[in-house]
């Protein structure tokens, strides 16, 4: 090879060499933007407002508001959840909802107690837990005679309501009730039977340990929560409004499916109820701008966003779906966060009319 032939060679691996550097130098800085502008996003807390419109919605109740708060999943937004605070604000509602998996799997109840001195004064909340919660019930000996958990029982301490029976609040002369989703389905006769025989076996124990006189106090509880389920029910009339929470959204054949096993003589009933309030798919987790979510396991690749957040209405219900505080639970390991997806909270109010 000649030396000017040698010359062009190294001058052409020369400039390949720079094309590659610059090349690599571009990719990290997109790279890096990319990660400032996701960091950015996924950690500033939007606030979101959704009206429902109901027409049969009683007068009293008119302008009833809902703060959701869904999936914290055990994280905090910023110093004690200031960036929740801040989303927050400070204006009155009329209740708050906590569901989803808000504690998360190890059980670490700090962040939602900082959560709830992010609230309005005098908020009511009610708390229902997600399946990747830990139980709120305690079935092993621990540092109180409580039936709950000791996470759960921090919360109550904290003036928290476990929703884990129905729970109303009356406005002059008309009253709206929150019913945890599992109790549409719950076969009362059957679950009475069973904590009756475990309590009994119990009872019939000469000695208990530390870890059975637990069960003993949760079998009691239970027989005692499932007599509450049914007042709460005997006292619901059609003229109530029922709003099922739900720790994931419902879908259709769910729904459908429920209200064909609902007994036409039950007000607490799947026919009944004027809206649901959920969350768990945290948006999808993952976000393409301008396009919405890339995967939700249970949804497939690229799902409708109005199954994924907001408002729908399908099953003659209206559902609304909360994007979520923290991180989802149900996505492979590789989607374990955010991505440009901004957490959020929503006010639901409900409406009369049209708006």
């Amino acid at each position: 090879m000649s030396r000017r032939n040698e010359n062009i060679f190294e001058e052409k691996s020369h400039l390949g060499r720079k094309i590659g550097v610059t090349l690599l130098v571009v990719l990290l800085l997109m790279f890096g933007a990319g990660a400032v502008a996701n960091f950015a996003i996924s950690n500033t807390v939007k606030t979101l407002r959704q009206t429902v419109t109901i027409p049969d919605l009683p007068n009293s109740l008119d302008q009833w508001s809902i703060l959701l708060l869904t999936d914290l999943n055990g994280e905090y937004r910023g110093l004690n959840q200031a960036s929740i605070g801040k989303a927050v604000g400070t204006r009155a509602v009329s209740c708050v909802i906590m569901t989803g998996n808000m504690i998360g799997e190890n059980g670490d109840v700090a962040p939602a107690l900082a959560l709830l001195e992010q609230l309005p004064a005098g908020s009511k909340v009610l708390f229902l837990p997600g399946s990747g919660d830990p139980s709120p019930y305690a079935t092993t000996a621990h540092a109180s005679l409580s039936p709950y958990a000791d996470w759960a029982q921090a919360l109550i301490d904290a003036g928290v309501t476990m929703l884990d029976v129905p729970v109303s609040f009356t406005r002059e002369k008309s009253t709206i009730w929150f019913v945890p989703e599992d109790l549409y389905t719950l076969n009362i006769p059957s679950a009475r039977k069973a904590y009756q025989k475990q309590l009994d076996g119990l009872n019939a124990l000469p000695t208990l340990t530390a870890d059975q006189a637990a069960l003993q106090r949760l079998a009691v509880y239970q027989l005692d929560r499932l007599d509450r389920i049914e007042a709460a029910m005997a006292e619901m009339t059609d003229k109530d409004m029922q709003v099922c929470v739900s720790g994931m959204p419902l879908t259709q054949e769910y729904i459908t499916t429920a209200k064909q096993n609902a007994d036409p003589k039950a007000v607490c009933a799947m026919n009944n109820v004027d809206l649901i309030v959920t969350g768990g798919y945290c948006g999808g987790q993952w976000r393409i701008p301008g396009v919405g979510a890339l995967y939700v396991p249970e949804l497939g690749w690229f799902p409708e966003d109005s199954q994924v957040q907001g408002l729908s209405f399908f099953g003659g219900i209206w559902q609304y779906v909360s994007p979520g505080l923290g991180k989802g639970l149900i996505y492979p390991w590789w989607m374990s966060f955010r991505l440009f997806n901004s957490p959020a909270v929503t006010t639901i109010t409900l409406s009369k009319n049209i708006s």
